[in-house]
């Protein structure tokens, strides 16, 4: 898979969809992934999504708040498809990385980073 980020950026429940309270900041991902490779690519991002940083362990950040106005990125991707969407993501505080990654191996390389911004 290929992944643009398309932009990064820290929202208010209301902008995000919700009325629920984070636990720390939301934060808006929009990304557009495409599959590079010659077989499918399944994307499951629910529950699979981690953010970490020099001094927080990596934790689930996923919800199921405003999911945005694109496209649903989890999805099966046939050759050559792409599609660009949003995902909302419940994070500690500012800045770190957030990491996908599509197995139930813990020693497993992430799919794809995504550098959060500071402010």
């Amino acid at each position: 898979m290929s992944v643009t980020v398309v932009s990064a950026k820290y929202v208010t429940p209301a902008k995000a969809g919700t009325a629920n309270k984070p636990q720390g900041q939301y934060v808006e991902l929009t990304l557009t992934m495409k599959d590079t490779c010659r077989a499918p690519a399944r994307v499951m991002t629910y529950g699979n999504l981690k953010r970490e940083d020099s001094s927080t362990a990596a934790q689930d950040v996923t919800t199921l708040e405003g999911v945005g106005t694109g496209a649903s990125l989890d999805a099966e991707y046939k050759p050559g498809q792409s599609v660009t969407g949003e995902l909302v993501l419940d994070v500690a505080r500012k800045g770190g990385v957030v990491s996908y990654t599509y197995t139930e191996d813990p020693d497993a390389e992430a799919v794809f980073k995504v550098k959060l911004p500071t402010a």
